[in-house]
Order: structure tokens, then C-alpha cells, then sequence
């Protein structure tokens, strides 16, 4: 009979004997933490008006922390403050879960407010 090598041995080695060194690194790519982003700030706003551009965002993953910018819509009147901290919450909330990234910044920008048809037509304006 044949002996097995060491080589053919070592392919069969459990994952949890090979050192940390050894094992490589996974990097996810800021496009991919800025699309999770965009989907929580979806998520946290709901429904938006029919003419706003959905939310966009810009990500830069440095080590294990994403810095997030997000891009958004709103429609008006409705609470600015409160929207926007709820974005920012559930965007540091769904980028952890899903990449395990810390996320110490998510600055937020209102590209536009969409005046909510009815509250124009009871002011006299039209959109």
C-alpha cells in the first residue's frame, strides 16, 4: 500500500487549523455597502412621491468602517429632522447586519422637497 503524501494531507485540514494569516481577507466593495445604503434609506422613508428620484448614495469603506452619504427625495410638508434621522438609523442599522461594518457617519442630503398635491391645491398652487 501507498502511503498519502503530505501535501494531499494538508488539502484536508478543517478550516479552523489553518492559521488567521493564512486564510486570506474578504473586502466588500463600497459600491456594494453604498447599494445596502440605498435600499435601507428606501426602506426607512416608504412611499415616496410619484415624481422623486429614489435615494442614492456614496460609500467609502475605510478597514472595517463605512462612511455613507446619502442623496434623497422628500415630500413636504412632512418632519425634515425626524426623516432624515431615521434614515441615518436604519441605514447603520442594515449596513451592520448585513456587512458587519461599523458606520460612524451618514450625512444625509435633501436634493429636493415635492409639494404634496393636496397641500398645494389648498394653498392655491399648483406643482
Amino acid at each position: 500500500m501507498t502511503s498519502v503524501s503530505g501535501g494531499a494531507g494538508e488539502l484536508r485540514r478543517s478550516p479552523a487549523a489553518v492559521a488567521p494569516g493564512e486564510r486570506g481577507a474578504t473586502r466588500i466593495a463600497d459600491r456594494v455597502v453604498a447599494k445596502i445604503a440605498e435600499q435601507a434609506a428606501r426602506e426607512a422613508l416608504g412611499v415616496l412621491p410619484p415624481d422623486a428620484a429614489p435615494p442614492h448614495a456614496t460609500v467609502v469603506v475605510h478597514r472595517d468602517a463605512a462612511h455613507v452619504r446619502v442623496h434623497l427625495d422628500l415630500a413636504y410638508p412632512c418632519d425634515i429632522g425626524a426623516r432624515c434621522r431615521e434614515v441615518r438609523r436604519r441605514v447603520v442599522e442594515r449596513v451592520g447586519a448585513l456587512v458587519g461594518m461599523q458606520v460612524p457617519e451618514v450625512a444625509v442630503r435633501v436634493e429636493r422637497l415635492h409639494l404634496a398635491a393636496a397641500h398645494g391645491a389648498a394653498h392655491g398652487r399648483t406643482p
